[in-house]
């Protein structure tokens, strides 16, 4: 497929019936698409702003490379895997620990942009490698889990934001779900977006919004770039974050081959590499890593839009806004509870992902194994378990991805040695539990 003219036209472009979905080489007039481009917009900004003023970065920095990044995604998968890549959390803890031991954001960027060189040889090995022993190590009991906490790892944010103005959170989440019952095609699909303006509105008419900022900030004005500075010493603090963004793109992947019906493994290698590649280019250029945006995988699974179309919409949406300050304040200003009401839909979505891939592929959580990974994972997910090594962090996203690979791989040798396992994905119980319960037999 052409990287920009090769799209099919969805049908007259226009209208769209109950159920229908844009199928990434498809795309919906350009006026429609650049719709659907906003909203992808619209739903990783939250997110993406948080980074930089938690670590000190230039926002419209991080958003430049956020379109960059995208940019390069697209083109390096062919353009058929739709992704926005956004700011890293993963890079959170490592950032604040060098500006902290005051090295400065420089030494900074020297390790985010060495973590995206490994992220993007890790990508080279699997491309050359092959994808389908991801099937052997990540079967469907741990991609589920592993989906499945990406999105309801953001529970609690989602709820800070939302108690910071109930009612308005409140009028949020409700326009969102009502627009998408109310209204048939296009207009219905574009609820989150249309949801998010109702709620600014409402919020604006309650005094929530200052406008300071907005009044203060520049039309038109570069980002503020800067190259690294190399130091050795904090790549141990850097490095490991490589497993949580491996871990997020292999997620991604497996959502959007889910939502989308098409099997993506044969991407997972250049996905990696890709998003290595752009997080190394952050590095250089003094933003912070990306890593493909759960935020979007729930857009996608609202609309039902999968266009790449829409995603180079949006990183050329970004782009634009990361060269004007004024409007970047501006989207600055949504306050927490317009963000807390539509994350409230959002993140559950991302997490009811993970649920349906274990659902469509049938794991059994009658078995032992099953029933512990979900267990153990999901309240290492929800409640954020965190833990540091020499001052790394990692939060319950990669503890959780961790856990998930160790406790049911490790299980299921020790079943082995016992020989109570055999056949992926199960667990046999003893002799009478298995008479008695079919739902739990031999394999």
């Amino acid at each position: 497929m052409s990287i920009f003219m090769g799209w099919k036209l969805h049908g007259d472009g226009k209208t769209l019936a109950p159920g229908e979905v844009v199928e990434p080489d498809e795309r919906l007039t350009w006026p429609r698409t650049a719709g659907i481009g906003a909203q992808h917009v619209i739903a990783m900004f939250g997110s993406t702003f948080l980074v930089p003023i938690l670590t000190g970065f230039d926002p419209s920095t991080t958003l430049f490379f956020t379109a960059l990044s995208t940019a390069l995604f697209l083109l390096i998968n062919a353009n058929a895997l739709p992704s926005y890549l956004g700011s890293s959390f993963g890079f959170i803890a490592p950032v604040m620990a060098v500006t902290a031991a005051h090295k400065g954001l420089a030494v900074a960027s020297f390790g985010i942009m060495v973590t995206g060189a490994l992220l993007a040889l890790i990508g080279l090995i699997v491309h050359f490698a092959g994808a389908k022993w991801i099937d052997i190590i990540m079967p469907p009991t741990v991609t589920g889990a592993i989906v499945a906490i990406i999105g309801f790892n953001l529970a609690p944010s989602a709820w800070k934001n939302f108690k910071a103005a109930p009612v308005t959170a409140l009028v949020t989440l409700l326009a969102v779900m009502l627009i998408a019952v109310l209204f048939r095609g296009l207009l219905g699909r574009l609820n989150i977006l249309l949801g998010v303006i109702v709620g600014y509105v409402f919020a604006v008419s309650q005094g929530q919004v200052d406008f300071t900022a907005v009044k203060q900030a520049a039309w038109f004005g570069l980002p503020q770039f800067h190259l690294p500075q190399a130091d050795l010493s904090v790549l141990a603090m850097f490095l490991p974050v490589s497993l949580v963004l491996v871990a997020e793109n292999i997620g991604h992947v497996k959502s959007v081959s889910l939502m989308t019906g098409r099997d993506y493994d044969e991407h997972i290698g250049t996905a990696l590499m890709a998003d290595g590649i752009g997080t190394f280019f952050a590095g250089l250029g003094g933003g912070s890593g990306t890593t493909t945006y759960a935020e979007n995988i729930g857009v996608m699974a609202a609309t039902k839009v999968y266009s790449t179309a829409a995603y180079w919409c949006a990183a050329l949406f970004a782009f634009l806004l990361s060269l004007c300050p004024k409007f970047g304040a501006i989207i600055n200003t949504i306050p927490g509870g317009v963000l807390g009401g539509v994350t409230t839909l959002l993140y559950g979505m991302i997490g009811m992902l993970g649920v349906r891939i274990w659902v469509d592929n049938k794991v059994d959580f009658a078995k032992s194994v099953n029933m512990t990974v979900g267990a153990v994972v999901m309240v290492i997910g929800i409640a954020d378990f965190t833990f540091a090594i020499q001052g790394v962090s990692f939060n319950g996203i990669a503890i959780g991805s961790i856990a998930t690979l160790v406790i049911y791989h490790g299980l299921k040798a020790l079943g082995r040695l016992r020989g109570t396992v055999a056949g992926d994905d199960y667990i046999h119980e003893d002799p009478e539990t298995e008479s008695s319960e079919p739902s739990q037999q031999r394999r």
